[in-house]
């Protein structure tokens, strides 16, 4: 099994850092579950970057992916979520790119695993705008991934993981118990044995204007800041795992 996966920050691990702060995220734990399911080292590329558009995604870092050697037999792509927040986006645009990764992964022998991003748009301003295109293009890709016989994992329709105890302070990125939830959703939809990783509901938290006032104040004021610098996250960094790393199967306990 030679796993690679594609996309922005939500398959780089954004919101899920290990204790010495890099980061894990969902598509690190697919690979490792890969390994226990299969009882045999993975080889994991990851060439995610955080900020990126579907376009970048679905051209550059696929280049990049099919390029590896020895070549990948598996895998994910996820993209359009930073699309989605920028005006004008053209969501058919979005799904024509999509379909082109697809022909790519077939003509490559490449066995395609789509995902759609989890729905972070309850707790974002204007995330009623962000929810839908969302549906739109979820559904496009939806039906797209069936007429071309691919695997689609459908995180944005998951209700469970829409809840404020998947997600990171910024309201954007999935925490860690998310990025576990999307990880079962991906290994199920493999065919591997496993539950969807769920939390108990904590306490509701409370949006007082003190809370609304710091999370626009670190969170949202940056983010139209770089909007308008027209600067993105993702400027300078490069894919965590550019090449082959051994993902060594890890006994259950």
């Amino acid at each position: 099994m030679r796993y690679v996966a594609i996309g922005d920050s939500f398959t780089e691990g954004l919101g899920d850092e290990r204790p010495d702060g890099s980061l894990r995220g969902w598509a690190d734990l697919v690979a490792e579950g890969l390994a226990v399911a299969l009882g045999e080292a993975v080889h994991y590329a990851n060439l995610a970057i955080r900020g990126r558009l579907l376009e970048p995604i679905a051209t550059a870092q696929l280049d990049a992916a099919l390029a590896l050697s020895p070549a990948p037999t598996l895998l994910t792509l996820n993209g359009g979520g930073n699309d989605m927040m920028r005006a004008g986006v053209d969501l058919t645009r979005l799904v024509d790119l999509t379909e082109r990764a697809f022909r790519r992964c077939a003509s490559a022998g490449v066995r395609l695993v789509l995902l759609s991003g989890a729905d972070p748009s309850q707790r974002l301003p204007l995330g009623r705008t962000v929810h839908r295109r969302g549906v739109v293009l979820t559904a496009a890709i939806a039906e797209l991934a069936a007429r071309h016989d691919v695997l689609f994992v459908d995180a944005f329709n998951d209700v469970e993981v829409r809840r404020a105890e998947y997600w990171s302070p910024d309201r954007l990125h999935l925490n860690a118990a998310g990025h576990q939830r999307v990880a079962s959703l991906v290994l199920m939809a493999l065919g591997h044995t496993t539950e969807a990783h769920a939390v108990d509901p904590g306490p509701a938290a409370r949006r007082s204007l003190r809370v609304e006032t710091r999370y626009y104040r670190e969170h949202v004021l940056p983010w139209l800041s770089r909007r308008i610098r027209r600067i993105s996250s993702g400027d300078g960094v490069t894919g965590k795992h550019p090449d082959w790393v051994s993902i060594e199967a890890k006994p259950r306990v």
